[in-house]
């Protein structure tokens, strides 16, 4: 990025295609993500179930509990002639592609536990230094908007992994993975060979885990409303990592229909979180972000609730509201934790942002897939799937609370530094 992204002001034509390219990894990450987190389960529940499918897909929120943290605040520390950045996402990518490549060819669930733990490590090394890129580069004026464009990058992403990757593996159960592979890789070649990477000027002192555990309690210790924003992160991500692992089998065995129905349902869902989050995105550069994420929350929160009781091919016009608020809520809590911290803190930000994401996915899967299990009596029409909405819903409405915690904590302090 050069010295015209820095400078507030209208967003020029040249200044819209910088935060346009600067999302460009993050079509890459959503990609491979979403196949594994909703495809992937269709493998291993064909040889296991509903606990197990969520347990191992939740092992993306153990490493996404300490490896964003200490790879961001690494980078903070560092800078080579690729940028302080770049070289972590350089050293990431074939950890994430091989194992990409491989997990759908091996036939039990050891090496497949073994091949996605590599797969997680790969692609949180590769996600906190990108993230942390964005505080690096991007104007405070155009904080939200960034996150407006990354965040749409992401529903594309996951729009084409939904619905490509339905469409794939009905002609061959690797396909999905081969292809996510090989876009990712080849959006990683683009991005490093034209992104430019400022770097600090200077390699630093790499703090200790212990000292980097430390920064992060005195920042939540001295201003609170962090502590508010991550924990309503961690909740949205808890909802969305339990629907994408259990999504296409609510569809296509809960419900009955077949994998180009799942298809069709997910690319509705998929347009709709991207108006969301691209109306966030330009709305939450001029209005209150607290105030825009607890609205959406409620609506996101209430339209959650129709298929726990209601098994419909109507019911796909009821989830519209729902991913439109989704994807309103999820672009919005970078671009605000970016304005509470200052620049020395750019890796330690998207460090923090990743532990609470980690979290969310984390118990996401998992508490789904035992509501799945516990709860197979009473929503026997579904075959217990129905049950991951209700849990999804709980979390939003308790998401609720933390973003009116958040909005008494920012009312009633001065942040230590004011941006934009």
């Amino acid at each position: 990025m050069t010295a015209e992204t820095q400078t507030a002001g209208k967003l020029s034509g040249s200044r819209r295609k910088r935060l346009v390219f600067l999302g460009v990894p993050t079509f890459g990450l959503s990609l491979v993500a979403t196949t594994v987190s909703t495809y992937l389960p269709v493998l291993i529940n064909q040889l296991s179930g509903p606990v197990l499918t969520g347990a191992m897909i939740g092992g993306e929120g153990f490493f996404g509990l300490f490896l964003p943290l200490l790879v961001g605040n690494w980078s903070d520390s560092v800078d080579t002639r690729y940028g302080s950045r770049m070289p972590f996402m350089l050293a990431a990518a074939p950890i994430i592609v091989v194992p990409l490549i491989v997990m759908p060819l091996v036939g039990s669930i050891v090496p497949m536990g073994v091949l996605l733990a590599l797969f997680y490590v790969g692609y949180f090394t590769y996600y906190a230094p990108y993230r942390a890129l964005y505080p690096d580069v991007v104007p405070d004026d155009l904080r939200a908007r960034s996150q407006g464009v990354q965040k749409t990058w992401r529903e594309i992403g996951m729009g084409v992994g939904l619905v490509g990757g339905g469409l794939l593996m009905s002609i061959g159960k690797p396909l999905p993975f081969l292809v996510a592979a090989a876009v990712f890789a080849g959006v990683t070649a683009l991005f490093v060979r034209h992104a430019k990477d400022p770097g600090k000027g200077q390699d630093e002192e790499r703090e200790s885990p212990r000292q980097v555990w430390r920064n992060v309690r005195r920042l939540v210790r001295e201003q609170p409303a962090i502590g508010w924003l991550l924990s309503a992160n961690a909740l949205w991500e808890f909802t969305v990592a339990g629907l994408k692992t259990f999504v296409v089998l609510y569809i296509t065995v809960g419900l009955g229909h077949s994998s180009g129905a799942a298809s069709a349902a997910l690319a509705l869902v998929a347009v709709s979180v991207m108006a969301g989050a691209i109306t966030a995105g330009t709305a939450g550069d001029r209005l209150s972000q607290p105030r825009l994420m607890r609205w959406a929350a409620w609506v996101y929160a209430f339209a959650l609730l129709p298929p726990l009781f209601i098994q419909s091919s109507l019911l796909v016009a009821a989830i519209v509201p729902a991913a439109v608020a989704a994807g309103a809520i999820m672009a919005l809590p970078y671009a605000q934790l970016m304005g509470m911290l200052d620049e020395e803190n750019h890796g330690l930000a998207s460090g923090m942002f990743g532990l609470s994401r980690g979290a969310g996915s984390l118990l996401g899967p998992v508490v789904a897939g035992i509501a799945v299990t516990l709860l197979k009596g009473p929503l026997a029409s579904t075959q217990g799937y129905a049950a991951v909405f209700g849990v999804a819903s709980v979390a939003a409405f308790l998401s609720i609370f933390c973003v009116r915690g958040l909005e008494r904590r920012e009312r009633s302090s001065v942040p230590s530094r004011r941006r934009g």
